[in-house]
């Protein structure tokens, strides 16, 4: 069966009460039909698969392609050049594994571990600049320098062009005024390719020179693949987790019970984490696929060439998974959660985001006896974005 009929009649849930609440909208997506067509905020139509069961599945299954050479219509993301589009996110085996090889070492559980004293010590440092200050911006002062010094010294950035960077991925998911997607885009290619010369000329340390070299003694990337798994990183490192850093802050101001239970608790630190995960993740959907022949999802007939989008977010809040989903408790019983997806293209930086996020809570908790809020959360602003459930601040309030 098809979920509903003409374009003309398929439902637009992107509005402005989904920007600052999504989930009652994929309560209802997956009540009355967990794959069903919707229209994007750009017009275009995409199949919305909402379950938990249904996600899961998708986001392993070889028929539904992340490469846009198989797309006939709907959305297809960013319009990016084809030098920062040949990334892990738009590729399929074996060129997926081929190019995931190259940089999977950097970002083991082993390696990520020794990387934990630079990201408690630099999370340290944040928290020193947020004493005294009184209300404070915590995504600009902490919640995106973090993961910017990290991500930025693990690839070799140079410290005056990480703000930039971050500044232009802002844009591209929350612009200003019309045009400047395409201005943030164009910054942001220059910026690495200027940057991949300047690491050619003088090879440092870093993992970009290491992928430099894998592009040019070992001929194992192309350039546009090169430049692609660097914007990935970059892009990837920073832009999920200083949301889901500053969206998990949020969620335990909100929930002052569960905040004194981690407070009295230490031991609930790694619990905290992925609980923030399954309940905060701004990614709301996976990157879209198409599928490469007609195929059936939960008895919804979808076409080849049709976008799928699958919805990270709405899964993690399925009833059928997580018993009162919309609740948040450091004592839940987990299950697997999808915030860094599944299968082929599970998200490689994922112990690192896990160690970043652990670091900011401790660092939080063993400097600051009182966080508040400083506005009322009902005036907070969220990116207009339905890709990304961002805060486009958080002003707070602390006490040491």
């Amino acid at each position: 069966m098809n979920a509903l009929g003409p374009a003309e009649n398929f439902p637009m849930p992107f509005d402005g009460e989904f920007f600052k609440n999504p989930y009652p909208v994929y309560d209802r997506l997956r009540a009355d039909c967990p794959v069903q067509r919707v229209t994007t905020p750009d017009g275009s139509s995409i199949w919305l698969v909402t379950s938990e069961k249904d996600v899961r599945t998708g986001l392993s299954d070889p028929r539904l392609s992340v490469n846009k050479a198989h797309a006939r219509r709907g959305y297809k993301g960013f319009a990016l050049p084809p030098t920062l589009d040949a990334n892990l996110l738009n590729i399929d085996p074996a060129d997926h594994l081929r190019v995931r090889r190259l940089v999977s070492k950097a970002f083991t559980p082993r390696h990520v571990e020794g990387l934990r004293v630079r990201v408690h010590n630099t999370a340290d440092q944040l928290a020193e600049g947020l004493a005294g200050k009184g209300v404070v911006d915590f995504i600009e002062h902490f919640a995106k320098p973090l993961p910017l010094t990290v991500i930025g010294d693990l690839l070799g950035v140079p410290e005056d062009g990480r703000r930039p960077f971050s500044n232009w991925v802002d844009s591209m998911f929350d612009p200003e005024h019309p045009g400047q997607v395409t201005e943030s885009v164009d910054h942001i290619h220059h910026f690495l390719i200027n940057l991949i010369d300047a690491r050619r000329a003088t090879p440092r340390d870093d993992l970009l020179s290491a992928m430099i070299t894998a592009r040019d003694e070992s001929d194992r990337l192309s350039e546009d693949e090169l430049a692609s798994l660097a914007f990935l990183i970059l892009f990837a490192g920073v832009e999920s987790t200083q949301h889901v850093i500053s969206n998990g802050l949020l969620a335990l101001l909100c929930h002052p019970e569960q905040f004194v239970k981690l407070r009295e608790d230490a031991k609930l630190i790694d619990n905290a984490v992925e609980e923030i995960l399954r309940y905060s993740h701004p990614n709301q959907m996976a990157v879209r696929r198409f599928p490469i022949r007609d195929i059936t999802i939960s008895g919804v007939h979808v076409p080849a060439g049709d976008t799928v989008m699958l919805g990270l977010a709405s899964a993690n809040r399925d009833p059928a998974c997580y018993p009162e989903p919309d609740s948040f408790d450091l004592l839940r019983e987990f299950k697997q959660h999808l915030a860094f997806g599944h299968g082929m293209h599970y998200c490689l930086g994922a112990p690192l985001a896990r160690m970043e996020i652990r670091a900011a809570l401790e660092t939080l908790l063993r400097n600051f006896s009182q966080i508040t809020l400083a506005i009322p959360v009902d005036e907070l602003e969220w990116r207009a974005s339905f890709r990304s459930h961002a805060l486009k601040k958080l002003p707070i309030e602390i006490c040491t």
